[in-house]
């Protein structure tokens, strides 16, 4: 028999073996890259740290923009329809999301939903925003990846292990700097309530958010609550998010007679390389914040 009818023989055997399991031409091989999708910038840090070279992770929702009020586009649909994962958080941020997945027509998709089972606080997705929730958000994420390419099981466990490790240390260092704001200086205004779970984990309080839900500004009986919260409180500082206008923060704080910062971040990690992953932009909002109440 002839090389030629060899090779043939041999790619007929492999492609009935293939149809036979179910297999198709989007099945991942070994040596490819495992094509991943995150709905916001948050999540890349865990897939990334997690999948390292055996994963491409592609973002729907840009740098900068809020998960909770997103517009899906058409691309959006065709790279849902091209992945093998989808990673979302859950509890109700991308309420969007379902009719997109209906769009996208992809069965074979397999989704996280990365707090499912976690504590979810009435109306507060932002979960990731502990330390010790992202520990999870990564194990979840760890046990996809390996069902999806367990030839790389051993690879995806030791870098998941790793990433323990440095979110326990991110904690740790936040809970230190946090520290050092007095007791009686550790309340906040926010723009909107992203801070739930960090603030139960690190001894903060949010006494107000001016954002009640996404997309809706305050009325004027909620401007003069907050404004009355923060003198009660003695809040130091009201705080702000880069993807929203600063102006209304800025007059509540000057009813208030507090000063303003303008650029925490939560939902989304930021263009400046300062928050350029989950761990530097948590890093960055726990100096930002420790510098404006102290």
């Amino acid at each position: 028999m002839s090389l030629k009818r060899i090779l043939a023989t041999l790619a007929l055997l492999a492609l009935a073996a293939c149809n036979a399991n179910g297999g198709s031409s989007t099945t991942f091989k070994p040596g490819d890259q495992i094509q991943v999708v995150t709905t916001f910038s948050t999540l890349n840090s865990f897939v990334n740290a997690v999948g390292g070279p055996y994963v491409h992770v592609q973002n729907l929702v840009p740098i900068g923009a809020s998960p909770e009020d997103y517009q899906p586009t058409p691309q959006d649909i065709a790279t849902l329809a091209d992945s093998q994962v989808l990673v979302m958080n859950g509890a109700g941020i991308e309420a969007w999301l379902t009719r997109t997945l209906a769009d996208a027509k992809n069965p074979d998709l397999k989704v996280v939903v990365c707090t499912d089972g976690l504590p979810v606080k009435i109306g507060n997705p932002h979960l990731w925003m502990n330390p010790d929730y992202a520990k999870v958000y990564v194990q979840k994420i760890r046990d996809t990846l390996i069902a999806v390419d367990p030839t790389h099981k051993a690879a995806y466990i030791s870098n998941a292990n790793r990433y323990d490790g440095v979110l326990e240390a991110l904690a740790d260092s936040i809970a230190q700097k946090i520290g050092t704001i007095p007791a009686d200086q550790r309340n906040m205004i926010v723009f909107h309530n992203a801070w739930d779970y960090y603030d139960a984990r690190f001894g903060l309080h949010t006494i107000g958010a001016i954002e009640s839900s996404p997309g809706q500004e305050p009325n004027p009986q909620r401007i003069a609550q907050l404004v009355d919260l923060a003198k009660q409180y003695h809040v130091r500082a009201m705080f702000a998010e880069p993807e929203y206008s600063p102006k209304l923060v800025q007059s509540l704080a000057q009813s208030a007679g507090v000063k303003v910062v303008t650029d925490l971040y939560d939902d989304s990690i930021g263009a400046d390389p300062r928050v350029h992953d989950y761990t530097s932009m948590l890093t960055y909002d726990t100096d930002t914040i420790v510098k404006a109440l102290k």
